[in-house]
């Protein structure tokens, strides 16, 4: 058997906002809870559990690989929502995304203050892109 990524926990402040918050921008469901966990799986079937915690809250980054269609919808969703966005983590390209590697990619934080990140091709997928570094501007974006 190969190795696979099969699940991983995602502490949060409030597993139910933060489970329904990412379910909801990428179109997901929200599964049914298993203990202490809300479920969120992913279209290759790795499981994002969710996890309330009592205490504070390190930020950890999430990566999402979508079709073009899916980032649209995505983008569409978190200008729709008012989510704060940006093209790289830092925040030095807020309102923007990023072309990298000829596609598209975008930054956001989940309630918990996780970071997200949705992108339709994977780094370093076309080093030689004329796109690499090129950020675009998404009109009704939401800034911090």
């Amino acid at each position: 058997m190969s190795v696979e990524f099969n699940h991983t926990v995602i502490a949060c402040r409030d597993r139910e906002e933060s489970a329904r918050f990412l379910a909801g921008i990428l179109g997901l469901e929200v599964g049914e809870p298993a203990g202490p966990f809300l479920p969120v799986e992913t279209a290759n079937g790795v499981t994002l559990d969710f996890a309330t915690v009592g205490h504070d809250v390190p930020t950890q980054h999430y990566a999402f690989l979508v079709s073009e269609e899916e980032f649209e919808q995505i983008l569409a969703r978190l200008v729709a929502a008012r989510v704060p966005i940006q093209a790289d983590p830092h925040g030095k390209h807020p309102g923007r995304i990023n072309r990298n590697d000829g596609g598209r990619g975008v930054y956001f934080r989940d309630p918990s203050g996780h970071g997200m990140e949705a992108l339709t091709r994977p780094y370093g997928s076309d080093p030689t892109s004329e796109l690499n570094g090129v950020t675009e501007e998404v009109p009704g974006a939401a800034v911090n």
